[in-house]
């Protein structure tokens, strides 16, 4: 006699439970429940006895009420289609159950971070960053994906999720690191080829007008430091020092008015010079400091960096000062620009600090526009761009102190 639902939800309460000991149910067609005892009650297991090349056998299917008595049956039905097809099904589990874990070991996201652990003893820094650029852009999507079965176009897909949120500049190094992945799993046996050769010229270009630029976390903290040992005159060594704090251009830093800054809102409002258009940057509370240290020998005129040659303060200071100011702390134009302080922040921030890209545009004063296309006012995200801009001063600070910086978590 067929089992029912009711048998089965009761079987620890039926008379064959009396006695304590282990029993079973029996369906059709090989199912049953085998009911037994366990510490903390009564525990039930569905069986399926089959036959295989002349040898009893039982597959588990699962335990009730997890495993319902249909979907037993379903599971009961499957497997007999596999005996009938001269196919054993507790050998097919296995195969595939192995098959399962040589995927698993063959996948994009094993690979990658072996082949990480085999370029340095642990992740360096520089490794981290690669680190992070998969496991943002790249795990997600084809991280548990056999290395061998992905194709070109899933690596263009995860690549245009970053081109679409601005950062071209992510997308090609992201690209790269693909590439060197693969040429790992090719050194190792894994796959034939590189398919991300497949991809050159798939990408735009990378915007840039090319200026040099210290992007590393460790490089960076050591050109902090460098900064405040410099010996020069205090505006341009305040100049220097509010530089990365703000990633504004150097003209507009240069051209910085006190009429425009408030510090009572920590904010400095000023025309960008490219666009016309008013911008916002929030001053961070180590930006302030700065200001108020410089503001008693400055704040009496128009700019907050007055030119050094001219006294009446009629001019704010030149492009060379700054540029030389940080030449004269071994870092030329071939390795670090004032500009590139904009392409610091910009990639940390990105990719490091794992700040949300519109903020960080918004931020950068380039057009950011909404989902219709158009572009978004000049106040979009500024209570997180505040914060923003204060995390990324304290995370400065802890880099120049030498302290293990935490990634901040992504803004949603």
């Amino acid at each position: 006699m067929a089992l029912s639902d009711i048998a089965c939800r009761n079987a620890h309460k039926s008379d064959k439970a009396k006695d304590g000991k282990a029993f079973k149910l029996f369906d059709d067609k090989g199912l049953f429940l085998l009911v037994k005892p366990t510490e903390s009650g009564w525990g039930k297991w569905w069986r399926f006895k089959y036959r295989f090349d002349g040898k009893e056998k039982q597959l588990s299917l699962g335990t009730y009420p997890e495993v319902s008595l249909g979907q037993a049956r379903e599971k009961r039905d499957e497997a007999r289609k596999l005996v009938a097809a001269m196919i054993d099904p507790g050998e097919n589990r296995k195969a595939v159950k192995e098959a399962r874990a040589d995927s698993f070991a063959n996948s994009f996201e094993v690979i990658a971070r072996e082949w990480g652990s085999k370029k340095v003893q642990t992740w360096d820094e520089k490794n981290n960053r690669s680190k992070r650029m998969l496991e943002r852009n790249i795990f997600p999507w084809l991280g548990a994906k056999p290395i061998a079965d992905i194709l070109p176009k899933d690596i263009l897909t995860s690549l245009r999720r970053i081109e679409e949120r601005g950062t071209i500049e992510t997308a090609h190094r992201t690209l790269q690191i693909c590439g060197q992945v693969f040429r790992y799993a090719v050194a190792t046996g894994r796959v034939d080829r590189d398919i991300t050769q497949d991809l050159k010229g798939a990408l735009p270009p990378a915007k840039g007008e090319h200026f040099a630029a210290i992007t590393e976390p460790k490089e960076a903290a050591e050109l902090l430091r460098a900064i405040d040992s410099y010996q020069g005159s205090l505006p341009a060594l305040c100049a220097l020092k509010l530089a990365p704090l703000v990633f504004v251009r150097p003209g507009e830093l240069r051209a910085m008015q006190w009429q425009d800054v408030n510090l009572q809102t920590a904010e400095w409002r000023y025309l960008v010079t490219k666009t016309n258009v008013q911008h916002i940057v929030p001053l961070s509370r180590q930006a302030i400091a700065i200001l108020l240290e410089l503001q008693p020998l400055t704040g009496h005129g128009r700019y907050v960096f007055p030119s050094e040659r001219t006294p009446s303060g009629i001019r704010c200071m030149s492009e060379n000062t700054l540029n030389a100011a940080l030449k004269r702390l071994g870092y030329g134009k071939d390795k670090m620009t004032v500009h590139g302080f904009r392409a610091m922040a910009r990639t940390i921030l990105d990719e490091v600090l794992g700040v949300r890209p519109d903020f960080i545009e918004h931020q950068l004063a380039h057009a950011v526009r909404d989902p219709n296309g158009r572009a978004y006012n000049r106040t979009a995200h500024l209570p997180e761009r505040h914060k923003m801009m204060q995390q990324w001063a304290d995370y400065l600070d802890a880099l120049k102190q030498g302290t293990q910086v935490i990634q901040f978590p992504r803004q949603a």
